[in-house]
């Protein structure tokens, strides 16, 4: 008969053992609780971001609508004009005349101003059944051109052309050089304008039919044009013109340094053999030089770079920056955030940290990249001759 304390210590021993096992059995539960709570938010989360895209999805094809049912409708012949119209102000109906086919195909890291970027292209391609090709000749002779056009993705237009008397159109917007202080919407480049008319100046760099190839251009594709001018240095350029002192700080937007990984140079030729042929570039190396100085300046907007937070592209092409930031503030900063960025058909990849400092990570096809219907360079080979841009 063992003694007993040997008894009592076996006791011990078990009831020891029994409590771990019981231990581990309520933790195992309540790690799968959490697990699954977990599981839940980051559904509810999934939900909800889907929701609110789709939900932007739709807010974008009825203002789509609205655009083409306003752009399509005529007054019938003996219509009465009702009394609210008649008071309203005299309206100039005007139809585009072209369409951009631009190296931008979002409004996130099209260029803010004109010939900033200089290696920027864009083909307007004309309506043959607007503007005869006639209408271009001696345009070629001009080193600069004035493109008028359509900030057609403003999200604020079915408030303008609907009901302009109550649209509440924002007097003043925010500047991306006083980070976050207000303008007057006149004293900036602004898309969002008491009417959504662009201007920029391009380098013309060949014509070709019913085609302009431009460079230098802050356009995004699709942009509807209204009308080319000729630049006249003896008019257009004035001699001692002042600008506010916000606008003189050198390097307000400027990044520090911009470096390409391993892993994007590798995937670039290939992500190139795809898009070549629609693009308006004749090399990787120089389409790498266009990332370059695209994102030589900070392409994020204000709130982007107060919270950093992840982009998505469909909910970034409303159209160009202009001077002014978007406002709609996204809660929810987080490290490690990486932007993209569209050109030619590619997604760029590329991270920023706190110092300004760009490495572009990586380079991938977009779908249907290699489908477009484009005025790439093959096309303009022939007129561009040795110069090659």
């Amino acid at each position: 008969m063992a003694p007993p304390q040997s008894i009592a210590a076996a006791a011990a021993l078990a009831a020891t053992a029994a409590a771990v096992v019981l231990s581990s059995l309520l933790y195992g539960r309540k790690c799968g609780r959490l697990a699954a709570r977990v599981r839940e938010l980051e559904a509810a989360l999934a939900a909800a971001a889907e929701k609110a895209a789709s939900e932007r999805r739709g807010r974008v094809r009825a203002q789509q609508s609205l655009r083409r049912a306003l752009s399509e409708r005529e007054p019938r012949s003996g219509e009465a004009t009702p009394a609210k119209a008649a008071a309203a102000p005299v309206s100039y109906p005007m139809a585009p005349i072209g369409t951009v086919q631009s190296c931008f195909s979002t409004r996130n890291g099209t260029p803010r101003q004109p010939l900033v970027v200089t290696l920027a292209r864009a083909t307007v391609a004309l309506d043959p059944a607007r503007v005869p090709a006639a209408a271009l000749e001696g345009l070629a002779s001009y080193s600069h051109c004035w493109i008028l056009y359509v900030f057609h993705l403003n999200t604020d237009l079915d408030k303008i052309w609907k009901d302009p008397a109550r649209s509440k159109l924002k007097a003043k917007v925010r500047v991306p050089r006083l980070k976050g202080g207000k303008m007057g919407v006149l004293a900036t480049r602004s898309p969002h304008r008491p009417n959504p008319i662009g201007l920029s100046v391009a380098k013309v760099e060949a014509v070709d039919g019913h085609a302009v190839l431009l460079s230098g251009v802050d356009l995004v594709d699709g942009t509807p044009v209204l009308d080319i001018k000729p630049y006249l240095p003896y008019s257009d350029s004035v001699k001692g013109a002042a600008v506010p002192g916000w606008l003189e700080v050198d390097g307000a937007l400027a990044v520090e340094s911009i470096h390409f990984s391993e892993q994007f140079i590798s995937a670039l030729p290939l992500c190139w053999v795809h898009a070549q042929k629609q693009s308006l570039y004749a090399s990787a190396d120089e389409f790498q030089d266009l990332i370059k100085q695209v994102l030589s300046w900070d392409i994020r907007s204000l709130s982007q770079r107060i919270r950093p937070h992840q982009v998505n592209i469909e909910t970034e092409t409303n159209h160009h920056y202009g001077e002014e930031a978007d406002e709609n503030h996204v809660d929810g900063a987080c490290s490690g955030v990486i932007y993209h960025l569209h050109l030619e058909g590619i997604d760029v990849s590329y991270r920023i940290d706190q110092g300004s400092n760009i490495v572009v990570e990586d380079a991938t096809l977009l779908p249907g990249a290699g489908n477009q219907n484009r005025h790439g360079y093959l096309a303009w080979r022939d007129k561009l001759g040795c110069s090659c841009l």
